[in-house]
């Protein structure tokens, strides 16, 4: 409603107008004169400890203890800004912090400022409160706008701050932690490995660091925080909600989107499906390099659209929907920016591409000759011993998927050319690998080949037949990155929470969800 605000024309329309202004008096935060209830107790100088903190070290090898639902409040060099961003915080002594400034957000851009201006960067970092905090401090807002007028709007009330005790920041004065401190934006230090919601552990790479100067606490204070690894986790339900409450923002920036859906196997940034009403040709493609142009959503690496003639995106006939209409003329390929937490890409947050238009009448028949799964497996297994397994999905659809599991000695490239006499009977071929991968479990296979592909380097056509490289990459790939593990549970620490009744000895649940590896659900 605020985003078509049109001058009102007569009485009762300027009293609506009129209300809905007045009601906007409660989204910008209020400073308060007074220490709030978080700064009932003060610690300061050499009394500072991180430790005393109940900081969890969520995974096996995870680089220390991480703060995951840290609210860090900072402002621009001139002050004119403010900004409240969730990033990881790494502990690495008690009064250390490493802070995961993400290259695209607003405190990165803040602390190049300072950089700029050779002057330290105050932060602070805010842990409980209203759980709102958590989710507006993520929330996907325009830059410049700071995170805590979306508090306002949302509950009709202003935010109350309070000063911190030794910056200028404020913070909301009902939070249950406060970490105050500073960035020499001359030092950096390396940061991680972190087990994060890619459902892989996000490399060791140099990030700034934050000297804590106070800690200021509830009397009685509850630590917040959140694990985030392979999906279905927490921050599932925290997408759900930012998809569903900006889908009208979107609109404004793709105003034929009726809707999208992030599934969240696909990480949220690995795979978006649209739903738009196409006017003209290309309007699909318009609408895709809309998405990759527009704040968070520039992000997204796969992007499907569809019409308004398509089923629910959320259901499961969207798939065969999808699969009768996927035309590899249709396919656009692109190079763009990429979430910092990607590790597929030959260069660090930058990476391919792939929108799939999808809308329109199904494709005309290929003449694909369908054989069963053994038949097809011998076949492709005379022409290469690297093949070991093959599943076969949707094959009463134009565009059947075909999974095969390889142990992989060479760059795949050479595997396709090996098999390409076969793509008779094959339109959509995947590539995985033998190690932690189950050909029954497609939740699990979407996420492994959305989070392992770069689709300007892993996407082969060959004549009609669009093959997927979705293996480890290595050398040889000529891939020069480290590629990162899976995060996994600890065997040991599975056994424990059975022993104490704390969670079932479910090993179809842990498989299908692979809570641990599949060489590991045996000695369970």
């Amino acid at each position: 409603k605020l985003l078509k605000l049109k001058p009102p024309k007569d009485f009762f329309s300027k009293l609506d107008f009129f209300k809905t202004i007045f009601n906007l008096k409660n989204v910008p935060p209020k400073r308060l004169n007074k220490r709030g209830i978080c700064q009932e107790v003060i610690i300061k100088g050499e009394e500072v400890n991180l430790y005393e903190i109940p900081i969890l070290k969520t995974w096996e090898f995870d680089g220390g203890p991480f703060i995951t639902t840290g609210q860090v409040y900072t402002r621009s060099l001139d002050g004119s800004m403010h900004n409240l961003g969730m990033y990881r915080l790494q502990v690495y002594d008690k009064k250390t912090l490493g802070v995961h400034f993400q290259i695209h957000k607003d405190s990165s851009h803040f602390f190049h400022e300072y950089k700029k201006a050779k002057v330290s960067m105050p932060i602070s970092i805010a842990i409980g409160g209203d759980p709102l905090y958590i989710w507006c401090g993520q929330a996907p807002l325009p830059i410049g706008v700071f995170e805590l007028m979306l508090y306002g709007f949302i509950k009709n009330e202003n935010a109350k701050l309070v000063k911190c005790i030794t910056n200028d920041l404020y913070v909301p004065e009902d939070v249950d932690y406060v970490i105050e401190g500073y960035i020499d934006v001359d030092k950096m230090r390396l940061e991680g490995p972190f087990g994060d919601h890619t459902g892989y552990y996000t490399l060791k790479e140099e990030y700034p660091f934050m000297n804590v100067t106070c800690i200021t606490k509830r009397a009685n204070p509850t630590y917040s925080a959140t694990v985030v690894g392979k999906p279905p986790l927490e921050d599932k339900y925290m997408g759900w909600a930012t998809e569903r409450i900006f889908l009208p923002l979107l609109k404004t920036t793709a105003p034929d989107l009726i809707d999208y859906y992030m599934p969240e196997n696909g990480v949220f940034h690995n795979l978006i499906l649209a739903k738009i009403k196409p006017l003209y040709p290309g309007h699909a493609l318009q609408i895709m390099h809309s998405f990759w142009g527009v704040g968070q959503m520039s992000f997204v690496k796969h992007a499907i659209f569809v019409d308004e003639s398509a089923p629910d995106l959320e259901s499961k006939e969207i798939i065969p929907w999808i699969l009768n209409r996927i035309d590899v003329n249709r396919l656009l390929f692109s190079k763009g920016i990429l979430d910092a937490l990607d590790h597929s890409s030959d260069e660090f947050a930058l990476g391919g591409k792939l929108g799939i238009d999808a809308t329109g009448n199904e494709i005309d028949d290929l003449n694909i000759k369908i054989l069963d799964d053994n038949e097809l497996l011998k076949k492709l297994q005379s022409k290469t011993s690297e093949i070991l397994e093959l599943k076969q999905y949707y094959t009463n659809t134009k565009n059947p998927i075909c999974v095969i599991k390889v142990k992989k000695t060479k760059s795949m490239r050479y595997l396709i050319d090996d098999i390409e006499k076969n793509f008779i009977h094959i339109r959509i071929l995947i590539i995985v690998d033998e190690k932690n991968n189950d050909l029954e479990n497609p939740y699990m296979l979407v996420w492994r080949v959305v989070n392992n592909i770069d689709a300007n380097r892993d996407i082969y056509i060959k004549n009609k037949t669009i093959c997927i490289d979705a293996t480890t990459k290595n050398e040889f790939d000529n891939f020069n990155r480290e590629w990162p593990d899976d995060v996994e549970c600890n065997l040991e620490v599975i056994q424990s929470l059975i022993n104490r009744g704390l969670i079932k000895k479910d090993l179809e649940f842990f498989k299908k969800f692979q809570i641990l590896p599949l060489n590991k659900l045996e000695k369970l």
